[in-house]
């Protein structure tokens, strides 16, 4: 796609930067939250600059205090703020588990409808960065088992980019998980035209003998699987869920009813991870249409390991690929 006035060629964390700029302009209720957010830019510099062209009233370099940041957000968002709460890594946000999960989950249905909490808890998450305890881990499934929460995760720069704006405007209180290890794969961004709603999957490549359903830092590695089955003959389809709760099961039975077969990939851990309730429902939707059991792909029920065994722990291409066949050959 050649570039034009409206379409640019971003990496993932800078559609996010250029996302949140256009928030903060086009409404004085958005305020950007968290450590070193201001001066540092973010420790991936995903809020480079903004606090320069903003202020430190608009863009706000807090304590190193989850718990407070998140609360903090919560009181500004019941007085017609619209904060986005940075969470520096995955690991860095239990601290803030019960402000999320008892207050701002709750508010809405405790006040019968009267109270919105339009607040944004930005995660970057998951592995594949060489990174410390702490740093590389992937909580999704916890958050999405809340009512009253919304989670999602892009996959490429053009949903980053629009999946921030969405989230947002919701009045409803959405965790924005990021995948770091895509933070520098650029892709072409239209800042004029919306891909879809917030909490649509989307078929990224067209396929019949197999379903690889993911999110987030998945994806890629989905096609990197589908090109190499494509040079045996088989002919995946890709479907990136770009949500995690809602989940678009509408979509996921549309693919699996043409394929026949479907393998979740996701990097948290698959004992009780998002990958078990797509496969329980799609079982459920979809018996007399399967022609195998629904396979997942991810972590292992562990701690995530040091540095040197993540490679070992993460799904890779090999695994990835043993599931498919594993499908296929029902």
């Amino acid at each position: 796609m050649a570039q034009t006035a409206t379409t640019k060629n971003l990496p993932l964390a800078k559609a996010i930067n250029e996302s949140l700029r256009a928030a903060l302009e086009s409404d004085p209720k958005v305020l950007i939250m968290g450590e070193d957010v201001g001066k540092l830019g973010g420790v991936f510099r995903v809020t480079d600059g903004l606090q320069k062209d903003f202020g430190e009233r608009r863009v706000v370099d807090t304590p190193l205090a989850e718990s407070g940041i998140v609360g903090t957000a919560i009181g500004l968002a019941l007085r017609g703020y619209r904060p986005v709460v940075e969470i520096q890594f995955d690991g860095f946000v239990f601290p803030a588990y019960d402000q999320i999960v008892t207050q701002l989950a709750k508010m809405h249905a405790r006040s019968l409808g009267k109270v919105k909490l339009p607040v944004v808890v930005r995660i970057p998450y998951g592995g594949g960065i060489g990174a410390v305890e702490h740093h590389s881990e992937s909580p999704e499934a916890l958050f999405a088992h809340v009512p009253g929460l919304k989670i999602v995760s892009p996959s490429n720069a053009s949903d980053a980019y629009w999946m921030m704006q969405q989230a947002i405007q919701s009045d409803d209180p959405v965790i924005f998980f990021e995948p770091k290890r895509r933070y520098w794969d650029k892709g072409e961004v239209n800042t004029e035209s919306i891909p879809g709603p917030l909490h649509k999957a989307r078929v990224v490549r067209e396929g019949t003998a197999l379903t690889l359903a993911a999110y987030g830092p998945m994806v890629k590695l989905c096609q990197e699987v589908a090109d190499a089955a494509a040079e045996e003959g088989k002919s995946l389809e890709i479907l990136d869920l770009r949500s995690v709760s809602p989940l678009d099961f509408d979509a996921i039975q549309a693919s699996v009813e043409k394929t026949r077969r479907l393998v979740v990939v996701h990097e948290a851990p698959v004992f009780f991870g998002s990958g078990a309730e797509i496969a329980a429902r799609i079982t459920e939707r979809c018996f007399y249409h399967l022609e195998a059991p629904v396979l997942r792909v991810g972590g292992y029920h562990a701690p995530y390991p040091p540095a040197r065994l993540e490679e070992e722990y993460l799904p890779s291409l090999d695994r990835v690929l043993d599931a498919v066949d594993r499908a296929l050959a029902y």
